[in-house]
């Protein structure tokens, strides 16, 4: 009697990493089908869902196009654009693979398809540790992207692989030609992918808000500095665009979007040790109530050491050393101090 192969089902999006990631587990021996989430109603997520067609038709495999512009247009249009408004600046990616590629995709992979795994392109490894799945850093250290996979759980995690977490990126490219994928020549794929160039965030969020008149504010004297367009156009930690002589480098230190005021101040009002983490997500459960960590407050930044306190539904954490531009609405991660696998995050407060 033939053994039935495993059936892996492989959230696609056309560009290389993906379609790698189907590559190699056809290659491994898995029954392979792909997935791809069509996310809004543009000629651009149009192309998305006919490039992953593309690669489909490239390897032989099915391709299933999942209509999710409800869903996205809730959890992430509606939460990036109410964040801007809050003086908040959001990270979407991470709720897109919370709501969305860990949501509904994998959702549907699971019990439409009967998928006994979800793979995606990402680069991180999931191991099976004291009756647990972690995420561990990927071989690439350029490309480990645990942060913005910090929101998933045991139950996303017991049912997903990474193809990629064995490679360089390089070397995925190189693949891509040795394999003749349509996607060989193509260009990294941009953050946010609703916003469809020339267009930029900035300009996006002023075509959804228009401008509002508000100051410019030194943090500290109280002194106006100057007005701006709206607290939405700025985040914490900002240096260039702000447009005001000072005869020191002016940073956004604070933002009060209720009253319409951007707070801003010099180098050294940017630092800060302690900060506090809402809406906490770790990807299995933690022994001890205070435990020191490394941490990031952002993706491009490099983890630094702190002590992290659970309060109810809050972690509040304190750096050995200060740490500039703490964002509301970012996220902060976590991540064992020995081995550096992903312990969980939350937001910003």
């Amino acid at each position: 009697m033939a053994v039935l192969k495993k059936k892996a089902v492989v959230a696609m999006s056309g560009g290389v990493d993906s379609s790698v990631a189907a590559k190699l587990l056809l290659d491994k021996g898995y029954e392979v089908a792909g997935l791809c989430g069509k996310m809004v109603n543009t000629p651009s997520a149009d192309r998305v869902c006919e490039n992953a067609q593309r690669v489909a038709d490239k390897l032989g495999i099915k391709l299933h196009i999942l209509d999710v512009t409800q869903e996205f247009q809730k959890q992430i249009i509606d939460y990036f654009e109410n964040s801007y408004a809050n003086g908040e600046t959001p990270n979407p990616c991470i709720m897109c693979n919370q709501f969305i590629k860990w949501g509904k995709l994998f959702d549907y992979a699971i019990d439409n398809f009967g998928a006994d795994v979800f793979a995606t392109g990402h680069y991180a490894d999931i191991k099976f540790e004291n009756g647990f799945y972690k995420l561990f850093p990927a071989k690439d250290v350029h490309k480990d992207q645990l942060y913005f996979l910090y929101r998933l759980g045991q139950k996303q995690l017991s049912k997903t692989i990474f193809p990629l977490y064995e490679f360089d990126k390089s070397e995925i490219k190189q693949m891509a030609y040795d394999f003749d994928l349509p996607p060989k020549d193509s260009k990294e794929s941009q953050d946010i992918c609703f916003i469809v160039k020339p267009d930029t965030t900035k300009k996006y969020l002023i075509n959804r808000f228009g401008t509002k008149q508000g100051d410019f504010v030194e943090i500290g004297t109280g002194k106006k500095l100057g007005r701006h367009d709206g607290t939405f156009l700025y985040t914490i930690g900002q240096r260039k665009g702000i447009g005001i002589s000072a005869p020191y480098p002016l940073y956004v230190i604070d933002i009060d979007a209720e009253n319409n005021i951007v707070y801003l101040g010099q180098e050294k009002d940017n630092f800060k040790t302690r900060l506090a983490l809402k809406n906490i997500n770790f990807s299995y459960p933690q022994e001890k109530i205070e435990f020191d960590a490394m941490v990031k407050i952002r993706y491009n930044m490099q983890a630094k050491k702190a002590k992290c306190k659970i309060v109810e539904d809050f972690v509040e954490i304190e750096f050995y050393e200060p740490v500039t531009s703490v964002t509301s609405g970012q996220s902060g991660v976590m991540y064992d101090i020995n081995d550096g696998h992903l312990l969980g995050g939350g937001i910003v407060i």
